[in-house]
């Protein structure tokens, strides 16, 4: 079986990151990202869930995920995938959109797989241009006409959740967020939401899509990431992101990112 091999590259200029999965057979649970994904397969096949529906995933097809949005990502049974994609922030999505419409606000995608022969074109021409370090302002240029076909065809206005528990849930979310780098406990997350242990698991999970175990687990990762990114060791990173020990934290982090803690900063220190 052929190597599984995991290319990241920052473009400063745009401010997005690019990345390339090739030969990946390793799952992602259930997860979400603090940014935007936009991207497709590009050989292989891979079963995915999100928003409590499952999909096949097919060479071609594109995956469109909000900041936030859990999903998951299997094997097909014994065949890898080849994957490329596009990370963007709310901060620099944001400035896309009032560069587009005049507005500065946050889209949210209203379908997390498509098939679109010119949003693909477009997906992989930045691949393409910011993994070879180009300077032409044709990159700029793609990435608008992409951000304008997002809005146009796959973005919905921000509809109003199920009111039930709507803020109570966030003040869980804040919770976790504001110490995800202590020790905490059930109780100290319903304490802080002011709802029983029941009613914040269902609340939670129907809200989030994940449990706030899995939130919390999630949002120490890409912190991790944040600091490994900084050329901060693996062993100080699980103790500033609230890992009891460091082989929890090389557990959970290869599980999500795929790679060790340690070949995640390698990555990065290669690429400054």
């Amino acid at each position: 079986m052929k190597k599984e091999v995991r290319t990241f590259c920052f473009d400063e200029e745009l401010q997005i990151e690019a990345y390339r999965f090739e030969n990946i057979l390793h799952p992602f649970p259930n997860h979400f990202h603090d940014h935007y994904v936009v991207g497709f397969i590009r050989e292989g096949k891979r079963k995915m869930s999100c928003g409590n529906r499952d999909y096949e995933l097919e060479p071609g097809d594109i995956t469109l995920f909000n900041p936030g949005q859990n999903h998951a990502c299997l094997p097909a049974g014994n065949l890898t995938m080849n994957y490329y994609g596009l990370n963007i922030s709310p901060l620099v999505m944001e400035k896309l959109t009032a560069e587009i419409t005049g507005t500065a606000y946050l889209p949210s995608f209203c379908q997390p797989l498509v098939s679109d022969t010119e949003l693909h074109c477009h997906i992989y021409q930045i691949n393409e241009m910011i993994m070879e370090g180009s300077e032409e302002f044709e990159k700029e240029e793609l990435l608008l006409c992409l951000i304008s076909i997002l809005i146009e065809r796959y973005s919905q206005p921000v509809c109003d959740e199920e009111a039930e528990c709507l803020d109570e849930v966030a003040k869980a979310c804040r919770f976790i967020e504001d110490n995800y780098a202590l020790h905490m406990t059930l109780d100290d997350i319903c304490k802080a939401a002011a709802l029983s242990k029941s009613t914040l698991l269902r609340a939670f999970t129907r809200t989030k899509g994940i449990t706030p175990y899995r939130y919390l687990e999630t949002i120490r990762i890409n912190r991790a990431k944040e600091l490994l990114e900084q050329g901060v060791s693996p062993i100080d990173t699980a103790t500033r992101t609230g890992f009891s020990d460091q082989s929890h934290f090389n557990r959970f982090f290869r599980q999500f990112i795929g790679v060790t803690p340690g070949v995640y900063r390698d990555i990065f220190e290669k690429r400054g």
